[in-house]
């Protein structure tokens, strides 16, 4: 190592405040108040609400508006965004890394590392729903594809994102076959006829994976009794919550989605897109098509769902294909929007506040995790199970308007937020000073 290398990797560090570029931060700070909003309600609600939603919180008057709300405007979409801010991350460090002479992949490795820690920590000890372990992973196949250009970034990432609806589909079609068989072989049955070894064992596979998404009230009340607990017992039953998240719910569906949703940020950054470099009529355009087909389509696909009464095969085959496309177009409105009011230099008051949001939205996710188990879980008030949709959106609102005033109070002390700090003293081996100079 020649001593040029040495001084130029003592350079090397967490970006200071003139080198980040703020629209960013904006739009990350955005995005991870608006994940709170789906969020707060797998912290406070059981887990079946994710295949059936009428099975707790409500579900008529306020609590249906609220719900339609959310899936509307919020499920998928601001995670489709946070995704993509992730990805331009990558190219952000990237070429920050490769101007002071420093070497890229080492310093981005140990930052997935540890986030990859994190998210175990944070999964197996705190809450299911943890997405920094689904990150970390992701994290690791974007470092090849740095030197692409935009052009091959936007292909692959189409190509992976589409990976996920067909095996969705492929998975609910045999489902369906599965289920016809087995209502003919229950019918067949029910006449009296004699049915043969592979119909009573068809039966009996369908039976079987049917409990697993059809919670009955016996499996919620368990739940429930769970995370009113103690901490050791609701660990011992959230350990079984997280390792599925993280295995089969991941590289089932959200694999696809997170990696080529990160995949579409490397480019969309390279294209100057998350810098506000692009013409306002670009931002119009993408706003135009955004809402005007990505929210028709997320709308059409919650009444679809509802008019199938939640059936999970028709969930896989196709029904949820509606928001799951629909999402990212209504992620590129959003962007669109912020970056309109960004370049127009207007609502500063509250694009400042979005910004510094951003800027601590690791300390700010896990802030949401402690907040609301405190609130939801029986080490805390014990209120799982207990408050309906309208109410939970209430509490989102509050923890906003603490996270939107306080975030640019620290800031203008500290550096950084402390979970950022942490992180960025942890990849680069060197205690970070936190205090603003």
């Amino acid at each position: 190592m020649t001593e040029t290398t040495v001084t130029n990797m003592a350079k090397i560090g967490p970006v200071e405040d003139p080198a980040r570029i703020a629209s960013i931060d904006i739009l990350r700070g955005f995005a991870l108040l608006g994940i709170l909003v789906v969020n707060i309600d797998f912290f406070a609600l059981p887990m079946a609400i994710f295949f059936n939603p009428t099975v707790a919180g409500g579900f008529t008057g306020l609590n249906l508006l609220t719900w339609q709300f959310n899936e509307l405007f919020f499920l998928q979409k601001m995670m489709a965004l946070f995704s993509m801010l992730f990805g331009a991350g990558v190219i952000l460090m990237y070429n920050r890394t490769e101007s002071t002479g420093g070497i890229f992949g080492g310093i981005w490795y140990r930052r997935i590392l540890w986030l990859f820690i994190f998210g175990l920590i944070h999964g197996y000890f705190f809450w299911y729903g943890d997405i920094l372990f689904m990150y970390a992973f992701c994290g690791l196949l974007l470092y090849p594809l740095r030197r692409r250009s935009a052009r091959a970034l936007i292909i692959i990432g189409l190509f992976i994102l589409m990976i996920g609806p067909l095996l969705s589909f492929a998975s609910g079609f045999s489902l369906s076959m599965l289920r016809d068989q087995a209502v003919a072989t229950e019918q067949a049955e029910a006449a009296g006829e004699e049915i043969s070894g592979s119909q009573s064992a068809m039966r009996d596979q369908w039976q079987a994976i049917e409990k697993q998404f059809v919670a009955s009230p016996e499996y919620i009340a368990e739940e429930t009794e769970a995370y009113r607990g103690e901490f050791r017992e609701m660990m011992s039953y959230r350990a079984g919550q997280t390792l599925m998240m993280q295995t089969q719910g991941f590289f089932f569906r959200e694999l696809w989605r997170i990696l080529g949703l990160m995949i579409l940020g490397m480019a969309l950054l390279k294209l100057g897109v998350f810098s506000g470099d692009r013409p306002p009529r670009f931002y119009m355009l993408s706003i135009v098509i955004g809402y005007g087909i990505g929210l028709p389509l997320c709308a059409y696909g919650m009444n679809d769902s509802l008019s199938h009464g939640f059936d999970f095969v028709h969930f896989f085959t196709v029904g949820g294909l509606y928001n799951y496309l629909g999402s990212i177009l209504v992620a590129l409105g959003n962007i669109g929007i912020l970056m309109l009011i960004f370049k127009a230099e207007v609502m500063k008051w509250l694009t400042r506040r979005l910004a510094a949001v951003g800027r601590m939205a690791l300390t700010n996710y896990l802030t949401h995790t402690l907040i609301c188990t405190t609130i939801f879980y029986g080490y805390g008030l014990g209120l799982f199970g207990k408050v309906e949709r309208f109410y939970l959106l209430l509490i989102v609102f509050t923890i906003w308007i603490l996270q939107l005033y306080i975030s640019p109070l620290w800031l203008k002390h500290f550096r950084f937020g402390p979970a950022e700090w942490l992180w960025r003293t942890l990849t680069y081996m060197k205690r970070q000073p936190m205090r603003v100079r």
